[in-house]
């Protein structure tokens, strides 16, 4: 490691807090063009969050209580709609936010705000999205009260978050002018939270998810710009005439503009005489080559090996894919998604807003939770489905899914769940579906809550006064065996 070959192989021993502290605006401000600017970027942006967010990740209350429990479902279902402060989207459209927040600034802060009863909200409480940059990372030293400032974040002697000292304005918003006011305002701790992909230990603020490709991407770009401006430049020029007597015309020469240049335009049939000694010689311009595919190819891989993506969902391009290897792709991928949304996305935003909201429902009246402020933890314990992965076959997943819950391999619970619903909703609905086509005599080749096999057909229609009783339908009895299909 020391010898001749690696000798010029010595990078600082850096912290990353020191790295992101002092790369900190210039990186937020590439990483932002590059998402705008750049095609790729952009999908895979959008990819990032869709996969991480999706249609939301959701709520399902464990209070054992079945009427508390639906009454707490029904009022946050409500709420849902009153969480963004600015009034631009739902609660899961914020997540949505979070998540691109995450992929291009690496963080994203969410202020708790409480309103007044006049407001007239279904829970007196609000969110407010606040990006990377309303966070001064140059404002390091030592505040007022004696506790320490690192990039802006207030800790105290043992090291706790206690306050966030964020702008007022944002540096970048051109349009936000107004009168002088103080820098930046002092907000506590407990009503701000940081959602961010903590990388090394002991590390305070977020690293742009789009950071380890953002130079490939960048210069990959160019590259390509420069590309399509070289071929359409040589594309303008059909053709080039010599002659030995400049000042005789050719046939639809124009006259010369400013820079002393002539044009002569071509008609179809037209034939052109030429004099002794002058000669057309047509554009043939340089191909991009053979390698330039490849070299697309490879640099899209290795784009989409920075971002943690696969290939298909950064550049749309599905040529060399099958099933397996769709499927194998994808299995890893969503591996390292479930790890963002159960460890940053479900714990650092989802878990904390649950508990808040639940305090302020109770105390606003809103919600009616007889020994809450004795024992809270037993109202507010909570599990978050995300949302449903969809496959390239789900039919075998269904018949993998039905054959794991007939072995006891699985529940049906954690089967809907995974779905992305909640088990008891599902069942509410089953159940209601099954009393309205009784009401209305219907029947159909399965009923909820009726299974029929993994891989089975229904049975022989009964004839009736065979014994099988009038409520037999055109599907096998959930008890009795079932045919095969081949």
């Amino acid at each position: 490691m020391a010898r001749r070959r690696l000798r010029g192989w010595n990078p600082p021993l850096e912290n990353i807090n020191a790295l992101v502290a002092s790369g900190g605006p210039r990186l937020l401000a590439r990483a932002r063009e590059l998402v705008v600017t750049n095609g790729y970027a952009a999908n895979a942006c959008e990819a990032f969050a869709a996969n991480l967010v999706g249609d939301g990740i959701k709520p399902s209350s464990l209070i054992e209580d079945a009427a508390l429990r639906d009454r707490v479902q029904r009022l946050w279902l409500a709420w849902t709609d009153e969480a963004d402060a600015d009034g631009l989207t739902d609660f899961y459209g914020l997540q949505a936010m979070v998540a691109r927040e995450m992929f291009v600034a690496g963080e994203c802060f969410v202020r708790l705000r409480p309103r007044r009863a006049e407001d007239e909200l279904t829970v007196p409480l609000q969110m407010q999205l606040l990006q990377s940059e309303m966070l001064p990372f140059e404002k390091t030293g030592t505040a007022a009260n004696g506790n320490r400032l690192r990039c802006g974040i207030e800790f105290d002697a043992i090291g706790r978050r206690v306050a966030y000292h964020f702008r007022r304005r944002h540096p970048g918003d051109s349009t936000d002018q107004g009168a002088v006011i103080p820098e930046t305002v002092r907000v506590p701790a407990g009503d701000v939270l940081h959602i961010y992909r903590p990388i090394d230990a002991g590390q305070i603020r977020g690293l742009p998810h789009v950071a380890p490709a953002m130079v490939r991407l960048f210069l990959l770009d160019q590259y390509d710009d420069a590309e399509l401006d070289r071929k359409k430049t040589a594309a303008m020029f059909a053709g080039f005439i010599t002659k030995t007597a400049p000042e005789e015309p050719l046939m639809g020469e124009a006259e010369a503009d400013l820079d002393g240049a002539t044009i002569a335009s071509l008609e179809p049939g037209t034939m052109q005489v030429l004099l002794p000694g002058e000669d057309v010689k047509f554009s043939s311009p340089a191909d991009v080559g053979g390698g330039y595919e490849a070299f697309q190819y490879r640099t899209l891989l290795a784009v989409s090996a920075s971002l943690g993506l696969p290939y298909h969902l950064v550049t749309g391009d599905v040529r060399q894919a099958n099933y397996s290897s769709l499927r194998a792709e994808l299995v890893e991928f969503r591996r390292r998604v479930q790890q963002l949304q159960h460890g940053v996305l479900a714990h650092q935003l989802c878990r904390p807003i649950w508990a808040r909201w639940m305090e302020t429902a109770v105390l606003a009246g809103a919600l009616d939770l007889p020994g809450y402020a004795a024992a809270p933890g037993r109202f507010r314990a909570v599990q978050w489905i995300p949302p449903r992965w969809d496959w390239v076959d789900p039919l075998k997943d269904i018949q993998a899914q039905v054959l794991a819950m007939e072995a006891g391999i699985t529940s049906r619970r954690k089967v809907v769940e995974a779905t992305g619903y909640d088990v008891e909703e599902v069942d509410r609905e089953n159940a209601a579906d099954a009393a309205r086509a009784t009401a209305l005599g219907l029947r159909y080749r399965t009923s909820p809550g009726e299974t029929q096999g993994a891989r089975a057909t229904p049975a022989t229609r009964a004839e009736p006064g065979d014994g099988a009783g009038n409520d037999t339908d055109d599907g096998a009895d959930a008890t009795g065996p079932a045919t095969e299909q081949e």
